[in-house]
Parts: C-alpha cells; sequence; structure tokens
C-alpha cells in the first residue's frame, strides 16, 4: 500500500513539472513573438527630440493630412494642433500637391488661403509658385517638414521637399526633417531620371523607385549638392524608432485622394505608367490604382470592366462615362519590383497603337528609351537588363545616406 502512495505521488510531481515546463516554454514563445512585433515609431512622435529645435523660435510647417501624431486609443492630432497646444510658435503652413488637407485632385491648382481649424496662413506650393518666395519666408526662423511619402519618384512631396530646401537654404533657415517610413522601401527599380526630362514629376537622377525614407532621400539631395548652385541646407533629421527598409508599414491615412489602401500604394510605381497613356488607373473608381482598362482594349484580352466617373479625388476621370476593358488587380501579391508586364500586355493588345502613348510617358519614366523599347517589342528581361549598371551605381551613392539598415 506504501509503495502504491509513492509511486503516485511520483506521478503527481512528474505531472506538476511537466506542465511547468510547458508553460515556460510557452512564455517563451510568446515573449519572442511579441518582442519580433516592435512597434515602428514615427519621428512626429518622438516629441523630445525635436522640440528643443523649435522652442522660442517662429516655425513654418510644411505639412499635409499625413502630419499627424498617433496618441494611444485616441484620434490622430495633426503635428500644428499638437505644437499649437504644446506653445511653440507656429507663424505660417506650406501645402504641397493636393493641400493642407489633402482634398485637392491630381495635378489641380492649390490656391493660398487661412486653415479653417487653426486661423494659420495657409502659403499653395502647388500653385502660382512651388518653391516658397523669399517674402513667404519672412519672419521664419525655423522650417518643419513632415509629409508622409511613397518612396516613388514621380510622386510630387519630394520634389516640393527639394524647393523647400534650396528656398531655406538661400535665406540661411535650417529645415527640420521628422521622417517617416516608405511604404515602397524595400525595394530599387526603374530607369534612371536622364536630365532632359527633369520636371516636377521627376527632378533628380534617381531610379523610380528609390528604397529611401523622406529622411534619408533629403540628405541625399543635400550631399549630392542638387540644390540650385550646389547651395548646402542646414538639414537636421530627426529619425524614425524600430524601422528598417525590410519593414511592412500599412499607412494609417491615405497620403492623397487616390492611393486609397495598401495595396494601391504597392502597384502605384507599376501602373502609374497607364497616366502616359489611354488606360486609365481607375481614377474616377474606387479601386484607384488596383484596375486599369481602356476603351481601346481588346474585350476578349482583357474581360474586366468599368466606367469611371466624377467622385472625390477626380472631378473629370480618364475615359469617363466609358466602358474600360482591362484588368482587377486588387488580389495581387505584393510586389518588391517594377512589373512591367500590364503595360506591355495592354499595349500588344489595344486596338489602336497609335492614340497609346501621349507626351507625358516620357516624363513619368524618365527617358525615351522605355517606350521605344516597349514599340520594338523587347522582353521585360531585356528592358531590365538595360538598367542594371545605372541601379547599381544609384544604390552606391544611396548607401551614403541611409539612416536605417
Amino acid at each position: 500500500m506504501k509503495k502504491q502512495i509513492t509511486f503516485l505521488f511520483v506521478l503527481v510531481l512528474l505531472s506538476c513539472s511537466a506542465k511547468k515546463n510547458k508553460e515556460k516554454q510557452s512564455d517563451k514563445k510568446t515573449e519572442m513573438h511579441t518582442s519580433s512585433v516592435v512597434k515602428i515609431i514615427e519621428a512626429a512622435n518622438i516629441t523630445n527630440d525635436y522640440l528643443p529645435l523649435l522652442k522660442g523660435k517662429k516655425v513654418g510647417v510644411v505639412a499635409n493630412q499625413t502630419s499627424v501624431i498617433f496618441k494611444a486609443h485616441n484620434k490622430p492630432i495633426h503635428l500644428v494642433d499638437s505644437l499649437m497646444s504644446l506653445k511653440i510658435n507656429i507663424v505660417k503652413a506650406f501645402a504641397p500637391e493636393h493641400g493642407f488637407r489633402g482634398v485637392a485632385d491630381a495635378g489641380e491648382h492649390v490656391s493660398d488661403g487661412v486653415d479653417k481649424a487653426t486661423g494659420l496662413p495657409v502659403i499653395s506650393l502647388y500653385g502660382k509658385n512651388r518653391k516658397p518666395a523669399k517674402a513667404q519666408l519672412q519672419n521664419i526662423d525655423v522650417m518643419l517638414f513632415d509629409i508622409q511619402d511613397v518612396g516613388v519618384r514621380f510622386y510630387t512631396y519630394i520634389s516640393t521637399l527639394h524647393y523647400v530646401m534650396e528656398a531655406c537654404a538661400e535665406q540661411n533657415i535650417p529645415v527640420v526633417v521628422l521622417d517617416r517610413p516608405n511604404p515602397n522601401g524595400h525595394y530599387v527599380d526603374g530607369p534612371i531620371l536622364e536630365k532632359e526630362f527633369k520636371s516636377f514629376v521627376g527632378m533628380h537622377s534617381v531610379p523610380i523607385v528609390y528604397g529611401m525614407t523622406i529622411g534619408e532621400y533629403a540628405k541625399m539631395i543635400n550631399g549630392e549638392g542638387w540644390l540650385k548652385n550646389k547651395i548646402k541646407c542646414n538639414l537636421t533629421v530627426v529619425p524614425l524608432k524600430n524601422y528598417t527598409h525590410a519593414s511592412t508599414y500599412n499607412l494609417p491615412i491615405k497620403p492623397s485622394p487616390n492611393l486609397p489602401n495598401a495595396t494601391s500604394i504597392n502597384l502605384y510605381p507599376s501602373l502609374c505608367f497607364f497616366e502616359g497613356t489611354n488606360v486609365s488607373c481607375g481614377r474616377g473608381t474606387e479601386m484607384q490604382f488596383q484596375i486599369f482598362g481602356s476603351p481601346y482594349l481588346s474585350k476578349k484580352y482583357f474581360p474586366f470592366q468599368f466606367i469611371p466617373q466624377p467622385n472625390f479625388g477626380a472631378k473629370n476621370p480618364k475615359n469617363k462615362g466609358e466602358i474600360n476593358y482591362g484588368r482587377d488587380l486588387r488580389a495581387a501579391q505584393k510586389l518588391g519590383y517594377i512589373n512591367l508586364n500590364w503595360l506591355i500586355e495592354a499595349y500588344n493588345h489595344t486596338t489602336d497603337k497609335k492614340v497609346f502613348f501621349n507626351a507625358f510617358f516620357s516624363k513619368l519614366a524618365g527617358t525615351e528609351t522605355l517606350q521605344k523599347q516597349i514599340i520594338q517589342g523587347m522582353s521585360v528581361k531585356e528592358i531590365k537588363a538595360g538598367w542594371q549598371n545605372d541601379l547599381e551605381k544609384f544604390k552606391n551613392t544611396r548607401s551614403k545616406y541611409l539612416l536605417y539598415p
């Protein structure tokens, strides 16, 4: 009887020990999982890192609807509202394409005005002038730049950044850039811009997708002497925390009216080529930059249909009111490269090749070569092989300015 009791006691002890070990292993796994998912902290949220640069000074702010501070369990607070509540003396706001609150169409003229929420005067950098004038910078001691970029050369916020840095450098005004993640920061691809195609949708000799945050890009503009007369800007970049170029970052706020979600932002570098053709990218629908189509495309080859109509962000969309035949890419896998297949397929299956391309295409591509290669029938592999030497040179230049692994 004693032996049986002893045996049962040993079994209970072993069972308890095994249970404790399992619990420890489970805790360890949970701990490892938790530590591997580290929240990216946007520079705007790290107020202690930049408030000392602003206190006691007259501050200008370049901002839009993405310029927010994220508070736990609360709605995001606009950077301007946050700074004003902290008694920072903001004297003027400057707005890029789409306006201070992000409601203007792509390419739409944005006028100067007053921000209703704060009473601040707002100077448009997408209206009469794209570079702040000397008179507009009077009484500003420091310029704060905080705009969410998407990491694509023809997205105009980096052009605005260039002109702000240049204007401030000319007036000896320091610029502070609050860095934000790049949702397309995980790759570098596309043809390098040729100087003769320089425009507001492409100002620098970089590929279409350059794999840098806006803070890193600001450092490159300065370091490579791209400002007028190679003038240098007194630049401070406030870095992100817990970010790498491999990080996945889904933008919590639309960066512009026609980039409504993560899929559209990821497809944007590949589909924006269609802006230089008679093919629609879905403006005038609720699927912007997730579909493409045209009345000229083959109905048999492209069975998906949509009809663009005026809506928020597209008052007069391409092919308005017409049936467009194309492709639905909403279920497409995330890209880590520029996909040229859709562009080549569309060209090969259009019913009128003479009107497929327009003059804007080469500005977007940054070169005439791509259009010629597509017309000649070159394959994606052949086209991309021609980019590689220039891309390697760019990557070497880029490496000097990276703040994150």
